[in-house]
């Protein structure tokens, strides 16, 4: 496993799309039960013909990739839905014999923390379930006295949803994260220089102490989502000298209202906990590209001999000349859903994440300026249409100032 991209990575070369971009990168982000957001999203981006070139996740977003990338283009929203259904097989009926509770939050609330305590007693079909005995009852050392649930059946779910010779063969770029619980340090899983297995997968979703950490070659590791819950960093820092569309879809929202009493309190920690700061990341990284753009400029006028300086060769090297539209798709929970909303896998909650994934992807690629090369002078454009950035006003300034 290395720490650096190569330079002769899937996505490091011009592609065919169906946008002016060279380059389609599909980021998902760890959430748990509201992943199914993000099978909706890529529903809406595959009837506009829009594929990635290279998806990379993070622990739930680990799992959708790598449905997405190990299945030909034309099975990926049915192995999707095979997955989510799966997943949600156990979850109480409630919407078929409760129809008229469904639109009143306080009565929704009460039955998803019913569905969500289910989940914690009974686990989910073909992804956990409890162990017994429990952990504290387990021999010390075993692997069963580390987590309270067992994750086995999840192999069984991603050997038969998930071709990995497809995604060996590097047809498009696929990175999953993960943490190496002996050393503490990130660490990626490349199939630009990985041979990509279901372990890979699992221990990028091993969120303790619920799952166990998954062994892979002699190292142990856990959810990637404990160091760094979206791949946007990753992406970013390999410039390929491509021009890049790039959809980052995140569910957990940085911004939200101050809580009121303790269960407000829960879901707000988790969600600036887990959130990606994509906004952060992706000022940081604008202003990085105007100075790269900056020193373009700037060398193309340069002489030949101050262009052979070994300063000027470093900088060149440095200097992406590739522009970027960063798209963001931002799931925002409804009120009714609490703390437990990672684990909340009720079949009804699952199709209303994927409907509202699915129409905030159309809502933002109905806008063409998505799918338009951008003119700013960093080369980079950043678009919500969801929820759009609101920039603070400037203070108004007095009679004494305007003078």
């Amino acid at each position: 496993m290395s720490k650096t991209p190569r330079a002769q990575a899937p996505a490091a070369a011009p592609q065919a799309t169906a946008t002016p971009f060279e380059s389609i990168a599909l980021l998902l982000q760890g959430g748990g039960a509201l992943g199914a957001y993000q099978a909706g999203v890529y529903e809406a981006m595959a009837e506009h013909g829009i594929e990635p070139t290279w998806i990379a996740g993070i622990s739930i977003g680990a799992i959708n990739s790598a449905i997405i990338a190990g299945n030909a283009p034309a099975d990926r929203v049915a192995k999707l839905r095979s997955f989510w259904e799966g997943v949600s097989a156990g979850s109480v009926g409630w919407a078929s014999w409760l129809p008229f509770l469904a639109d009143h939050n306080e009565f929704r609330s009460t039955l998803n923390q019913f569905a969500a305590g289910s989940v914690l007693v009974a686990g989910v079909p073909g992804f956990f379930s409890p162990r017994f005995p429990p952990p504290p009852l387990q021999p010390n050392g075993a692997t069963a006295a580390t987590s309270w649930y067992d994750t086995s059946a999840l192999r069984g779910t991603l050997e038969t949803l998930v071709d990995f010779d497809r995604i060996n063969a590097r047809e498009l770029r696929f990175s999953i994260g993960a943490v190496n619980v002996r050393t503490g340090n990130f660490a990626y899983f490349d199939n630009a220089v990985d041979t990509i297995r279901p372990e890979h997968v699992m221990a990028s979703g091993a969120l303790p102490p619920g799952f166990a950490a998954v062994e892979i070659d002699g190292e142990h590791y856990w959810d990637g989502g404990m160091v760094s819950n979206t791949p946007l960093d990753w992406v970013l820092s390999a410039p390929s000298d491509l021009d890049t569309l790039v959809f980052q879809v995140d569910l957990w929202s940085a911004d939200g209202p101050l809580p009121t009493d303790l269960s407000t309190v829960g879901v707000r920690m988790k969600e600036v906990q887990f959130s990606s700061r994509t906004r952060a990341a992706t000022d940081e990284f604008r202003s990085r590209q105007k100075l790269r753009a900056a020193f373009n400029s700037l060398y193309q006028q340069l002489p030949d001999a101050l262009k052979a300086t070994p300063e000027a060769i470093l900088l060149e090297a440095a200097s992406d000349p590739a522009v970027y539209n960063i798209v963001q798709l931002v799931y925002k929970s409804p009120t009714y859903e609490g703390q437990s909303k990672d684990y909340e896998f009720s079949r009804q909650t699952m199709l209303d994440h994927w409907r509202t994934g699915y129409e905030n992807a159309r809502t933002t690629l109905a806008h063409p300026e998505v799918l338009t090369k951008p003119t700013e002078p960093s080369g980079v454009a950043v678009y919500d249409f969801v929820h759009p950035r609101h920039e603070p006003k400037a203070p108004a300034k007095s009679q004494k100032e305007r003078a």
